[in-house]
């Protein structure tokens, strides 16, 4: 039987190298053999609304919106005064600051600056605020897809 045949489309095979039969834990005995098998683990979907209607999952999702949203509103208001300081008043954005630097071109370098602080105010944010909470998150839903606890 070829691996391709367009009959066994989408079925694993048992002498295929990537099929994981234990890990899937779908490899108990056969129904009419020995002891009943487990109760089947829950559909994703059914595990997937549960965790998101869950207490710490909405913590994790109010947490990321409070620094998110104001974050971004700040970042995208710096940037917007930028431009428009830009386009309104040439004239003190072309203004010498130092040498043949001029106010136009540190306002530049700042918004890279901070692009740089808030990504590491992000990432220091997710760390500390909700990377723990997220993992115990996904350690629950995978208990859960495996059909352990609820």
């Amino acid at each position: 039987m070829d691996m391709h045949d367009a009959r066994d489309a989408g079925a694993a095979r048992l002498d295929d190298p990537w099929y994981d039969a234990l890990a899937s834990g779908w490899d108990g005995p056969d129904e009419t053999a020995g002891p009943p098998r487990r109760a089947r683990p829950p559909a994703a979907e059914e595990v997937y609304t549960e965790v998101h209607g869950s207490a710490a999952f909405q913590e994790v999702r109010r947490r990321y919106r409070r620094f998110v949203f104001p974050a971004v509103a700040a970042f995208l208001l710096w940037y917007l005064a930028y431009v428009v300081a830009a386009t309104t008043v040439p004239g003190m954005m072309a203004r010498p600051v130092v040498g043949a630097l001029n106010v136009a071109m540190l306002a530049g370098l700042a918004q890279f600056a901070t692009t740089f602080l808030l990504t590491w105010a992000y990432a220091r944010h997710a760390r500390l605020r909700r990377d723990r909470v997220a993992l115990e998150l996904r350690w629950v839903t995978q208990e859960m897809m495996r059909g352990h606890g609820r």
